[in-house]
């Protein structure tokens, strides 16, 4: 990865406010990142954008919406774990809160009665706890399958993945076919939430490339000051009614 990395990197450019611009956008791998994206696109078009329209039309609404809700059950102890790690406990206290009553009123999960109660979901991660600890927006870079990251949130995805406490579980009694099931269920059901909204961008976008860059790291931004994105940082902004990261991912 690395020596393909140095390999697809993009010449800056002499002009002051082009290179001014160039490091805005901070996509110094443009070249490979968009060989990537095109394989990861007709992935998604011959494989998992058409999973995600069957599981639609097999599976009514309310089905779909206790595993989601199940699912995002599983990521509480993450959620937390972050929370600590970046000071907020309040956040910690919440994401905890919310893992014991789902786990137990919400019947594993699958009703989210914690919401109702006032306990809103906590999205976090170790890429945005890096972001938090001082580490810079690094560079843009799209994953093989994994779709639109970044180096920094591409390191914070494996250290959740490893320190995931259903993940160690599952693969410490060899029920490691039951953790790539559930990744595999998890990675259909987001795709099947935003087939109309890609489709939108990609229809109306000029570059969908360049769209889906910029979507991806505005909802970062997003993230990283919880919803409080400052006004001195102009080129992100708040884009809350966008699909999130890991539904930017074309095959995840």
């Amino acid at each position: 990865m690395l020596f393909a990395i140095l390999g697809g990197c993009a010449t800056p450019p002499n002009d002051p406010e082009a290179l001014a611009e160039w490091e805005q956008i901070n996509d110094p791998f443009e070249p490979m990142n968009r060989g990537i994206f095109e394989v990861n696109m007709l992935l998604d078009g011959i494989i998992l954008k058409p999973l995600a329209q069957g599981y639609r039309w097999v599976f009514p609404n309310f089905l779909r919406a206790g595993v989601k809700n199940a699912l995002d059950n599983l990521g509480e102890p993450i959620n937390a774990a972050n929370s600590i790690l970046q000071g907020e406990f309040s956040r910690a206290g919440t994401a905890a809160g919310r893992l014991l009553i789902n786990s137990t009123v919400g019947l594993a999960g699958l009703v989210d009665v914690a919401e109702a109660m006032g306990l809103n979901p906590v999205d976090e991660d170790f890429g945005q706890t890096l972001a938090v600890w001082g580490v810079e927006n690094t560079p843009y870079l799209v994953l093989p399958l994994l779709g639109p990251s970044s180096i920094r949130d591409g390191l914070g995805r494996g250290v959740d993945y490893f320190a995931d406490p259903t993940t160690i579980a599952l693969n410490n009694s060899d029920l490691e076919w039951v953790t790539w099931t559930i990744k595999a269920l998890d990675i259909v059901e987001r795709r099947s939430r935003h087939i109309e909204v890609l489709d939108d961008i990609e229809r109306n976008s000029v570059d969908y490339y360049a769209a889906i860059r910029s979507l991806y790291r505005q909802r970062r931004n997003d993230l990283i000051y919880n919803g409080e994105v400052p006004e001195a940082d102009p080129f992100y902004g708040h884009s809350p009614d966008y699909p999130d990261d890991s539904e930017l991912s074309y095959v995840n």
